[in-house]
């Protein structure tokens, strides 16, 4: 063992004259246990919702989507459709139209928007197959078309499976209001009911077929844009990129997943980096404990570091000894605190500490997911900063002079 390593461990383990110093230091190691365990909780808990939202996002959400900028949308001969079809890491694709039109029911109206996506085939790799409670998925073009609703929209307008409602398009609306002509309007009936655990999707959209929702609101043989899912997530970014080029000279969006929310994943991320920084601030006050008991431990040893200067130790060997200190002090509470925050996180994973209401909640728990990047980060930062402490009393130490140090002796 070096002799730096040597005696910065003896430091740390002997007794005091001044009883403080070790209080002090058993606190810093404390604080920092506390700080780095509590950021790993908070940060895993973080985790764990973000995972939740992604998941739910994700499995209804298409992971890419085309869409056109221009009102009249995008002819069926456009190129990209043979582009869709012969891309390998696409797995399935399907057109859609969209916009707003006004339901009716029992006496109730409400604005909604309805959304006709295309084949039956296509429909069945989307997440909204999966979402369906109540009733079934089928579009039938012959006879009363179906259509899928929303479990809060069915609530509102008073609907069960089987019930019918008139969609109303603003499509051509001018003439209308003139008496030129009658509104657009076709009767659906409600084949299914769907719950995606988001009020955004539940409480406004209904799903038809594609050649209705083309008849209601004026799209003809054209199309919105294009729902894009791929045999995997991790080529969200390589297809966007490629359509994106593609596309350049069009007048067309290609978006991710992510695009479609990103003003959640924003807030979730402020929300994340400020309960990082706000605990943070634990082990920042643990480390000006570190500063304290070093600064008291330098001025105690002040004979010792004479008498080592005497014997030829060299000022490098002097700084090393008590930035060593400071080092071993933040990796013994970095460690137990690393060991207490996966302890709580297991805990919570295996028996759900702390419970939350399936009636309220979508989930019967809080949510924990560990990140290995978040551990070796907050670890690092925790020892960089223990360090960064350590290093004015080490400097303290180098500047003692040691003909004064021991010239009493």
């Amino acid at each position: 063992m070096k002799l730096e390593s040597f005696i910065a461990i003896r430091y740390l383990k002997s007794k005091h004259k001044t009883h403080f110093i070790t209080i002090i230091s058993f606190l810093s190691i404390l604080g920092i246990t506390v700080g780095v365990g509590a950021l790993i909780v908070v940060l895993s808990v973080f985790n764990g919702f973000s995972k939740i939202v992604t998941d739910i996002l994700i499995s209804f959400d298409p992971h890419v989507k085309i869409v056109s900028e221009v009102p009249e949308g995008i002819n069926s001969s456009h190129p990209i459709l043979s582009e869709l079809k012969k891309n390998p890491f696409i797995l399935s694709f399907s057109p859609y139209v969209s916009g707003k039109c006004v339901a009716y029911s029992s006496e109730v109206i409400k604005v909604i928007n309805l959304i006709g996506i295309g084949t039956e085939k296509d429909f069945e790799l989307t997440g909204l197959k999966n979402s369906i409670t109540f009733g079934g998925y089928k579009f039938n073009e012959k006879g009363v078309p179906s259509a899928l609703i929303g479990m809060e929209l069915s609530s509102r307008l008073k609907l069960n499976v089987g019930d019918t409602l008139t969609i109303v398009s603003p499509d051509n609306f001018e003439n209308v209001l003139a008496q030129i002509s009658l509104p657009k309007f076709q009767t659906f009936v409600v084949s299914g009911i769907f719950h995606t655990h988001n009020k955004d999707v539940d409480g406004i959209n209904i799903y038809v077929g594609l050649t209705h929702a083309q008849y209601l609101l004026g799209y003809e043989n054209k199309v919105l844009g294009y729902e894009v899912k791929l045999k995997s997530l991790k080529d969200v970014n390589k297809v966007k990129k490629y359509f994106e080029a593609l596309t350049a000279n069009e007048k067309m969006k290609v978006l991710s997943w992510f695009d479609l929310h990103k003003d959640l994943y924003s807030v979730m991320l402020i929300e994340r980096w400020t309960a990082y920084i706000i605990l943070s601030l634990i082990i920042a006050v643990a480390t000006f404990s570190i500063f304290s008991s070093l600064l008291m431990t330098v001025l105690e040893k002040k004979r010792d570091i004479g008498i080592l200067k005497a014997m030829g130790v060299s000022n490098v060997s002097i700084l090393k000894i008590f930035l060593l200190e400071g080092v071993l002090i933040g990796i013994i509470g970095t460690i137990l605190g690393t060991l207490t925050g996966l302890l709580v996180c297991f805990l919570q994973i295996k028996y759900k500490l702390y419970p939350l209401n399936p009636d309220i909640y979508i989930i019967d728990a809080l949510p924990v997911s560990i990140q290995i990047p978040d551990i070796i980060f907050i670890s690092l930062m925790a020892i960089f900063l223990s360090t960064l402490a350590a290093y004015f009393p080490a400097k303290k130490a180098v500047s003692i002079n040691p003909i004064e140090a021991i010239k009493w002796e």
